[in-house]
């Protein structure tokens, strides 16, 4: 695969995927390029509703010639202190947030909780967000609470009574089950229009049919989050003893 950054012709060709409804992973394989790199460079410059190519160079431009500077000074980056390559965990960074906000997260939301995920430890405090994303405390703020809202951080006090805020191994498990309930109301609704339009109509079928699918859709994904509920709790010692990371079996003790 090429390497570098896009061209203004990637860029005019990724365009014209987004107009004909092609998927990023198409778009991708046309410009032999990865997936990632196509999601990043969309969500960045206005999503695929608003992705224009020529704004989109422009503002790549930009944002080189502000990191120019700093780039000179220092050609090589250290590692960090943990061994770590901190460009490639710069760049991993960058594109877990971009798949964040394309399941639907603002961009603020998508960066602090990559953030918390990235962090060994799961969990920092308000100003701590702020220092590494370079942000306002108030944007920190209105972030954590949207994503408290959805139940994907939760907030304790450390002993210097200051809220820390935590992803915890409870996480896509909450998140799953949230989803699956989610459909509650829809199924709730549908049966309803099945009463008010009358029990053998075609338009009641259809209600009734997409509430049977959803009913089955949210027990199946309920049934497996329990089943494999445990596997979010596996610490490393665990993971390296054993290649199997496939849930128990709902029967075994």
């Amino acid at each position: 695969m090429p390497g570098g950054r896009l061209t203004q012709q990637e860029r005019q060709q990724i365009a014209l995927g987004l107009a004909d409804s092609l998927p990023y992973a198409e778009i991708a394989r046309r410009l032999e390029r990865p997936t990632s790199t196509i999601t990043r460079e969309v969500m960045r410059n206005g999503g695929p509703t608003a992705y224009r190519a020529d704004l989109a160079h422009r503002a790549t431009e930009r944002r080189a010639h502000r990191r120019l500077p700093a780039s000179s000074r220092t050609p090589h980056t250290a590692p960090q202190v943990d061994g770590r390559d901190a460009t490639a965990v710069a760049e991993y960074e960058e594109t877990l947030t971009t798949v964040l906000m394309a399941s639907g997260l603002t961009k603020m939301t998508a960066r602090v909780l990559t953030c918390l995920f990235t962090t060994d430890a799961g969990s920092l405090t308000a100003s701590q967000l702020a220092e590494r994303l370079k942000v306002s405390p108030a944007s920190i703020s209105k972030a954590i609470a949207f994503l408290e809202s959805q139940s994907l951080v939760r907030r304790e006090r450390d002993e210097r009574r200051r809220d820390r805020y935590i992803v915890d191994d409870e996480l896509f498990y909450q998140a799953t089950i949230a989803s699956a309930r989610s459909n509650d109301q829809l199924v709730e609704t549908a049966r309803r229009g099945v009463t008010v339009l009358g029990p053998h109509t075609p338009a009641a079928t259809r209600l009734e049919n997409v509430a049977r699918f959803l009913d089955f859709i949210s027990e199946s994904i309920t049934r497996a989050a329990e089943q494999a509920r445990e596997v979010l709790h596996t610490k490393p010692a665990t993971a390296d003893a054993s290649t199997d990371t496939s849930p128990p079996h709902p029967d075994q003790p």
